[in-house]
C-alpha cells in the first residue's frame, strides 16, 4: 500500500459537529438538578447561563480554550453567535485559526485513535489531537493563507480582533469558500459585528503566517498589539455595567476577560465585577494554576461576583452542548439583539454606549 493510500485510510471518517437545535436538553438538565456531584453543578451552570442570556442588557462573553472545534463543538458556538447569545469572544488561536478558519477553507478534522504509531503518522504528515487527526498539508495551506492576508494589509500594529475581522472579510470576498463559511465562527462573527479577541495570537497557524510575513518584510510589516486587545476588551466591559462569562476551559482567555474589571478600575472607572460566571474545566485547583482556579477565588481579586457563579468539572464536549442548549430551547435569547461591539470599538466608543 502506498503512503497516499495509507493516508487516505487514516483520513476517512470526519468529525461531525453536534447541533444543539436538534436536541431539547431542558428536561434532562432539569432532572440533573436533583442529582449530585457534577450533574447538579451542570444544571446550576445551565440555569446561570440562562439568566445571563435572558437579561438582554447583560454583555455575554464567551471564552474558548482547549481543542474544541476539532472535537465537534463548532456548530454549538455558531448557534450561540447566530442567536445573539454571545456578544464577544476571547479564544486561543488554535480554535479560531487552526480549527475554525481551517474548516472554513474547506478542510476537515478526522476521527482517529490514541492507540496508533505516531511515528507513522509523522511520516504521513498527519497531526494528532488525542483521537482526532488533521492533515498537516492542509494546515500548511492555512498558514500560507494567513501569510497572504497579512501581505494584503496596511503595515501597522493590529489588535487581534481586527486581524480576525480581516479573516472574516477574506472568507466573505472569496466565493470559493461559499460552501464552508456559513458554519464558520469567524465568518458569522464578521457578519454580526462580534469581536474575537485572541490574546496569544501567534501561538497557532497565524503565528507561522506572520513569521513568514515579517521575515520577508523586515522594514515594513504588520504586528499584533496585545495591549490594544486588552484596552478594547476593557472598553466593552465599560460599555455595559452588567456582564457574564461562559468559559470553556481556562488558560489565557479566562484570565484576559476576568482582568477587564481590574483594568477598568485602573482607568479610573467604578467597574463592577462580572455578575455571572460559568466555567467548564477538567483542571485541578490544588496546584494553584489558573485553569482550575475557582470562580470564588477570582472574587478575592475583585473579578467575579459569587452570587451567580458555578464551576463544572467536566470535559467540554459533554458539558457544553447541555449548558448551551438549555437557554436555546427555553427561548431565553429571543429578546436579545445584535450588540455589534466591533463597530462600537472602531467608532472609539468608550463608556455607557
Amino acid at each position: 500500500m502506498s503512503n497516499k493510500e495509507k493516508k487516505q485510510q487514516f483520513l476517512s471518517a470526519t468529525i461531525e459537529h453536534i447541533d444543539i437545535k436538534q436536541h431539547n436538553v431542558v428536561p434532562m438538565v432539569e432532572a440533573m438538578s436533583h442529582m449530585a456531584f457534577q450533574a447538579r453543578n451542570l444544571a446550576r451552570a445551565a440555569e446561570i447561563f440562562d439568566k445571563m442570556v435572558a437579561e438582554k442588557e447583560t454583555t455575554v462573553f464567551l471564552t474558548l480554550a482547549g481543542s474544541l472545534i476539532s472535537a465537534g463543538l463548532k456548530q454549538v458556538i455558531v448557534d450561540l453567535v447566530k442567536h445573539n447569545m454571545v456578544d464577544a469572544i476571547v479564544s486561543t488561536g488554535a480554535n479560531i485559526v487552526d480549527q475554525d478558519f481551517f474548516e472554513a477553507l474547506g478542510f476537515k478534522h478526522y476521527k482517529g485513535t490514541p492507540f496508533v504509531d505516531d511515528q507513522e503518522l509523522r511520516a504521513l504528515m498527519i497531526d494528532r489531537i488525542y483521537d482526532t487527526y488533521i492533515d498537516e498539508e492542509d494546515l500548511r495551506t492555512c498558514d500560507e493563507t494567513m501569510y497572504e492576508i497579512a501581505n494584503q494589509l496596511e503595515p501597522r500594529p493590529y489588535a487581534s480582533y481586527e486581524f480576525v475581522w480581516e479573516m472574516g472579510k477574506y472568507l466573505a470576498e472569496n466565493d470559493q469558500y461559499a460552501n464552508y463559511r456559513e458554519n464558520s465562527i469567524v465568518y458569522q462573527c464578521y457578519k454580526k459585528g462580534i469581536p474575537i479577541f485572541v490574546p496569544a495570537f501567534s501561538d497557532c497557524s497565524a503565528g507561522f503566517g506572520l513569521v513568514k510575513h515579517q521575515y520577508e518584510n523586515p522594514d515594513k510589516h504588520l504586528s499584533i498589539d496585545s495591549a490594544k486587545d486588552f484596552l478594547d476588551l476593557t472598553r466593552i466591559k465599560l460599555m455595559q455595567q452588567e456582564s457574564g462569562i461562559f468559559m470553556i476551559g481556562g488558560g489565557v482567555p479566562k484570565n484576559f476577560i476576568q482582568d477587564t474589571v481590574v483594568a477598568g478600575e485602573v482607568l479610573g472607572y467604578d467597574t463592577p465585577m462580572h455578575k455571572y460566571a460559568v466555567q467548564i474545566t477538567v483542571a485541578d485547583e490544588r496546584d494553584g494554576a489558573l485553569s482550575g482556579s475557582t470562580l470564588k477565588e477570582a472574587c478575592s481579586w475583585g473579578k467575579v461576583d459569587t452570587t451567580f457563579e458555578q464551576m463544572v468539572f467536566a470535559e467540554a464536549t459533554i458539558a457544553m452542548p447541555l449548558i448551551a442548549g438549555y437557554p436555546y430551547h427555553k427561548g431565553s435569547y429571543k429578546e436579545r439583539v445584535e450588540r455589534r461591539f466591533y463597530d462600537a470599538l472602531k467608532q472609539k466608543t468608550t463608556v455607557n454606549a
